[in-house]
């Protein structure tokens, strides 16, 4: 073990030791790349490619304004302890999954991407899977409408240009809590999906219902929304 000038330990290890910086600083909270940067003293470009790798292997993730945080894989490793809002939801998306039959996912939003965090499936029939930790696009399907109509300017000026879906389209997804899709991500999927929030009434998580389209009921929103409402509302509180 060894210390530099300012009396921080280091291993010798250059790139481990800047990963480390960049992971302290981020958990003093969400880090944009210049705030990373005056906080770290790295160069712009080691920082920005260091955070990627970090987010890329889940040990960082981005907050709806692009700024990167603690991400669910460094949370999972920490001592045992796990994710508090995937430990709280994984029993209420049991429930969920119980009363449906469908699927039951939970996302976060990760830089350009939501993640997804948590999934229950049905053991038997058809049904549609989404992998723990596989990322989908923020363009198109009801929890990236729910990210866009929930989350901040940034995140919606980011994705409408190439959205299927329209600024117009969002308003309604304010004003009835839940956004439905059919067919939009990938052809013969559907879903509905609702915010999940946290401190501030900043969005968190996206809940989301999901099945085979041909199946899957066209009043799934007022079918299923207060549902799922419901077990968002928990899961804030």
């Amino acid at each position: 073990m060894e210390h530099d000038s300012t009396g921080d330990i280091t291993s010798g290890i250059k790139v481990l030791d800047r990963s480390v910086l960049i992971l302290q600083a981020v958990a003093d909270g969400p880090r944009s790349l210049a705030q990373l940067c005056e906080d770290t003293g790295l160069p712009r470009a080691t920082t920005h490619r260091l955070a990627t790798a970090l987010e890329a292997h889940e040990f960082l993730s981005r907050t709806d304004d692009g700024r990167w945080r603690i991400g669910p894989g460094l949370v999972s490793l920490s001592s045992g302890h796990g994710d508090l809002l995937i430990e709280t939801a994984t029993p209420l998306m049991h429930q969920i999954m119980e009363l449906t039959g469908e699927s039951v996912q939970l996302y976060r939003i990760s830089g350009n991407t939501r993640l997804c965090v948590a999934t229950v499936e049905p053991t038997s029939g058809l049904h549609n899977s989404v992998p723990v930790g596989s990322r989908l696009s923020l363009t198109a399907g009801s929890a990236a409408r729910v990210f866009a109509a929930f989350g901040s300017d940034e995140v919606r000026a980011r994705v409408l240009n190439d959205a299927a879906f329209t600024a117009s389209d969002l308003t309604e997804v304010r004003e009835n809590g839940w956004a439905v899709s059919f067919s939009e991500r990938e052809a013969g999927l559907a879903s509905v999906s609702v915010p999940v929030f946290g401190p501030g009434n900043t969005i968190i998580a996206a809940l989301s219902i999901s099945g085979l389209d041909a199946r899957f009921p066209r009043d799934a929103g007022e079918k299923w929304g207060a549902l799922l409402i419901e077990a968002a509302n928990q899961l804030a509180s």
